[in-house]
């Protein structure tokens, strides 16, 4: 299986590239690129400052020149926090896309976007101060609406990042029990 992994507004750290290597030593293909051209962060607030610099349509714009060269494989799109955001628009836009991986985050959804029959699994804290309950119920509806196949996986008391061990987030039974699960979704696809 071929996937596309996004970083966070941290940028591409270490964590990241942990998470690539546990995804190849199950058996895939895991593109990561690095949308910050090397730039990482210790902060939300100095990530999102980056998100601004940078621009969000640049962002984006270097997120398809990332995952064009794969996609005509059919690409799972995966993604933290942000970059979870990044890997939904991405996947809710290509009709090869086989699955989408949520880690952290999740992003709006257009009135007419439409999947068939998408499989995604989200992974969030419980609760999660960017990720509410009312915002995941209302997500998970629109998903749905879609045509998506979407799962849910709340970790309570888990901190939004809690699969970064480098962060104050970080949980460490979630995170096992994350990419154990996600393992699994991915062994599926």
């Amino acid at each position: 299986m071929d996937i596309i992994l996004f970083h966070s507004v941290y940028g591409l750290r270490p964590a990241v590239h942990a998470a690539a290597e546990r995804l190849r030593a199950s058996g895939h293909q895991v593109h990561v690129p690095d949308l910050f051209e090397g730039q990482t962060v210790d902060t939300v607030e100095e990530g999102q400052a980056v998100l601004e610099r940078i621009g969000r349509e640049e962002l984006l714009r270097r997120a398809v020149v990332a995952a064009a060269p794969h996609s005509d494989k059919g690409l799972v799109y995966a993604g933290f926090s942000w970059g979870g955001a990044v890997a939904q628009n991405l996947a809710l836009g290509d009709e090869k896309a086989r699955g989408l991986l949520l880690v952290h985050g999740t992003s709006d959804l257009a009135e007419d976007a439409s999947v068939d029959e998408l499989p995604v699994q989200l992974h969030v804290a419980d609760p999660d101060p960017f990720e509410s309950g009312d915002w995941l119920n209302t997500w998970y509806l629109q998903m749905q609406r879609a045509g998506a196949d979407v799962e849910i996986y709340r970790y309570p008391g888990a901190g939004h990042l809690y699969t970064d061990p480098e962060l104050p987030d970080y949980d460490h039974r979630a995170a096992e029990q994350t990419w154990k699960v996600a393992v699994g979704f991915l062994a599926t696809l």
